[in-house]
């Protein structure tokens, strides 16, 4: 799938030269010097061992390993009272301002979790504790926690097709209001779409560049909503420089035009390990039929990404739409964890998170349902001259 620019560029073919070095006969190669394995560095005010004088008893307060590392900055002292909450070897702290923060520098899958109450409320003041992750129904163990303000990349796609013309100046104005509400840091592009996607805007930060890009409608032709977020799927995952990821949707129709179907793009996000897909349907038009297939479409997008859909009854709610998208996404819990599985499988990994918590009733969390994990590819060189490399694309 294809994002199409607007704009044609020159390819200019540059000959490869090709220089052979030939050299004469190579001296004999002769052995490198052994190597002798380093001599472990006394630290500074040690005092060296008298076997005249009593040995000096350790501080039983302090936890050292009885075996010294080769690095002599995992020899360090582990003491209680400067200790950290520990979940799978990565360190859980928490901040001046109740915010929890664990990361960890390893593959993962990575889970943006909105939780809320029984009313609907955003809860904002979990615990890694609180959360409970399953894999096919396996209880995973909780490698890393995140609960602030971190910026996002996003892509906001806006139907171009005819029926919209009268409806594009409030949605363009609601879409960069959503961007003002948001984490000053995020960047954001434009798609329109239509029967095709089309990148007005690659990745920025500016008010007045992506109010260009979404100035660049023409409102014609027919609608390809599971093309466009398929193709801009593939520009997160290629251009985004946070892996915090974001797709807005904003239409009025079903889709009538595109070659994948919404299972096939809905594969295909989550085949990325991809974006939380919000979107706003503008369904109140005197279609019913359309209206009830537009979204059932969109809410299963949604809902198997971690997101909301959205169904105002007017242009006017459309406003206030986008400020509450920019409040749920600045408002997420990412949790993280190392799955049982082993990682030379493939194929498609249900996921479900819970969350309890002290004073609250029932709380619903709300995720991706599940996610198409890629097996590692085999490292032996023989065997992967003779296998193609595997996938589950």
């Amino acid at each position: 799938m294809r994002i199409s620019l607007r704009t044609s560029f020159i390819g200019l073919t540059v000959p490869a030269i090709l220089i052979v070095l030939c050299c004469g006969v190579a001296p004999a190669q002769t052995r490198p010097p052994q190597l002798s394995p380093p001599s472990q560095p006394q630290a500074a005010g040690q005092v060296q061992y008298d076997p005249t004088k009593p040995e000096k008893q350790p501080n039983l307060n302090l936890d050292h390993d009885p075996v010294l590392s080769p690095d002599a900055a995992s020899n360090a002292p582990w003491h209680p009272e400067s200790a950290r909450e520990k979940t799978s070897g990565a360190a859980i702290e928490k901040g001046q301002s109740g915010i929890y923060t664990l990361q960890e520098n390893v593959n993962e899958v990575l889970l943006n979790c909105t939780v809320v109450d029984d009313k609907g409320n955003l809860v904002k003041d979990l615990k890694p504790s609180d959360f409970r992750v399953w894999e096919d129904g396996v209880p995973q163990t909780i490698a890393s926690f995140q609960h602030q303000d971190v910026p996002v990349s996003m892509g906001i796609l806006v139907d171009n097709s005819g029926s919209m013309r009268d409806k594009r100046s409030a949605v363009d104005a609601a879409a960069l209001d959503l961007v003002r509400a948001s984490n000053p840091e995020d960047t954001a592009f434009i798609v329109n779409f239509s029967d095709r996607a089309y990148l007005d805007q690659g990745f920025t930060s500016n008010i007045s560049l992506l109010e260009r890009g979404l100035s660049r409608f023409d409102s014609r032709g027919t609608t390809a909503i599971y093309d466009a977020v398929a193709a801009s799927a593939d520009e997160l995952s290629k251009d985004a420089k946070q892996p915090k990821q974001v797709l807005l949707i904003i239409t009025d129709g079903a889709d009538n035009a595109s070659r994948l179907t919404l299972q096939q793009a809905i594969r295909r996000v989550q085949g990325l390990a991809g974006p939380v897909v919000y979107s706003i349907g503008l369904l109140y038009g005197d279609q019913p039929e359309e209206a009830g297939q537009a979204r059932e479409a969109l809410e299963e997008l949604s809902n198997d990404t971690g997101g909301l859909a959205f169904f105002p009854p007017s242009l006017q709610d459309v406003g206030a739409i986008a400020q509450t998208v920019a409040k749920d996404i600045r408002s997420q819990y990412t949790v993280g964890y190392h799955s049982t599985k082993s990682p030379t499988l493939g194929g498609y990994r249900t996921v479900r998170v819970e969350a309890r918590a002290p004073g609250y009733g029932k709380l619903i969390v709300r995720t991706k349902s599940g996610y198409y994990a890629t097996p590692l590819r085999q490292a032996h060189p023989a065997s992967a001259a003779n296998k193609p490399p595997a996938t589950d694309q």
